[in-house]
């Protein structure tokens, strides 16, 4: 059984990587995260998701055309989190699809691991949709939620200082 400390060392050592070395990451490593978002959790054990790992050039280029920011060129490799909402759980008072949520529990277990492993990650969100479900070839109902940069870290990975709120600011206790 994992220490808990030892958990929580892993997510405050997490941090989003920008700058990645020139050197690629090993298959069994890879293997090893889309394994961690395998083990996620979804709303009614659905898993409405999809993880496609990118390592080649012309894939690298098609990811870098939906979001043309230069630090993302860097990145060995990255995985694509796509989620099928016509597949995911909807909470049948208000019809909220969970999709989204369920594929963001499964990109941070791959975040983990990954940082566990001495990988660095990113989330990356904002880039075109359209253009990277054209390359990707997406049927009908699934879309692209994240784009996960995965690499060994250059130096300090262009990581930024990390500001949280205060544990008053986030939690309140009900006790009654």
């Amino acid at each position: 059984m994992a220490d808990a400390r030892e958990i929580m060392a892993v997510i405050r050592s997490r941090s989003s990587i920008r700058r990645y070395a020139a050197r690629p990451v090993e298959r069994e490593k890879l293997e090893l995260l889309l394994e961690a978002a395998r083990e996620a959790p979804s709303a009614v054990n659905y898993q409405p998701w999809k993880f496609i790992v990118v390592t080649g050039p012309r894939g690298k280029e098609a990811l870098c055309d939906s979001y043309a920011n230069e630090w993302f060129r860097s990145a060995p490799a990255y995985i694509v989190a796509c989620g099928n909402h016509n597949a995911s759980w909807h909470r049948r008072f208000d019809g909220k699809d969970h999709c989204d949520i369920d594929v963001a529990i499964a990109v941070e277990h791959i975040c983990l691991c990954a940082e566990a492993l001495g990988l660095g990650t990113c989330w990356v969100c904002n880039f075109n949709p359209a253009k990277l479900s054209q390359y990707l070839a997406l049927p009908e109902g699934w879309e692209p939620v994240a784009i996960i940069p995965v690499g060994y870290p250059e130096g300090d990975g262009g990581v930024r200082p990390k500001s949280r709120k205060s544990m008053e600011e986030i939690s309140q206790w009900r006790e009654d």
